[in-house]
C-alpha cells in the first residue's frame, strides 16, 4: 500500500510539472491555449476556463501607456469572436499597472487600459452592455518583484467572465 501511495504522489507531481510548463509562455504572450475558437479540453464552453485555455484572457501594455499594442489586438479580436459564440457571457475587463508610480496614477492608468481593451471588444461587435471595466492599479500584481520582467507581466488588462 505504501508503494502505491508513493507512485501516486510521483504521478501527481509529474502531471503538475507537465501542466505548468507552458502556462508561463501563455501568460507572457497573452495567447492562452491554441488561440482558436474551439473548445478543446474539459473546460465548459463559455466559462472563464474556456476563455483562458482557448482564447487568452489578457493583453499587455508598454510602460506608462494605455494604447493597445498591435501584437495584442488579435487576443481581443479572438475574445470578441468567442463572445459572439457565447451570447450569454458578460465580462469585466480589469485594468492593471506595475508597482511604479502613485496609487492614484496607477488606478487611472489601469482604468485607461481597461477602457482601451473594452473599446476593441465593442469595435469588434460585442455589445457595450456586456462589458464592464474596473481598475485595480498596482494592487493586484500577477508577478511579484521589482524587475522589468515582473513589471511587464503586471502592465495588463484581463478579461474575466462575470
Amino acid at each position: 500500500m505504501t508503494t502505491q501511495k508513493l507512485l501516486g504522489a510521483l504521478a501527481a507531481v509529474a502531471l503538475l510539472a507537465a501542466c505548468g510548463s507552458d502556462s508561463s509562455d501563455q501568460a507572457a504572450t497573452g495567447t492562452g491555449g491554441a488561440g482558436g475558437l474551439g473548445g478543446s479540453g474539459s473546460a465548459r464552453p463559455g466559462s472563464q476556463e474556456d476563455l483562458v485555455a482557448n482564447i487568452g484572457d489578457r493583453v499587455f501594455f508598454e510602460t506608462d501607456r494605455a494604447t493597445l499594442r498591435a501584437d495584442q489586438r488579435p487576443v481581443l479580436e479572438r475574445q470578441a469572436r468567442w463572445m459572439s459564440q457565447h451570447q450569454q457571457v458578460q465580462v469585466s475587463v480589469e485594468g492593471h499597472a506595475d508597482e511604479r508610480g502613485t496609487r492614484e496614477y496607477n488606478l487611472a492608468l489601469g482604468q485607461r487600459r481597461a477602457n482601451a481593451a473594452r473599446d476593441v471588444l465593442v469595435a469588434n461587435g460585442v455589445s457595450g452592455a456586456r462589458v464592464s471595466t474596473i481598475s485595480y492599479g498596482k494592487d493586484r500584481p500577477t508577478a511579484l518583484g521589482s524587475s522589468e520582467d515582473a513589471w511587464a507581466q503586471n502592465r495588463r488588462a484581463v478579461t474575466t467572465v462575470r
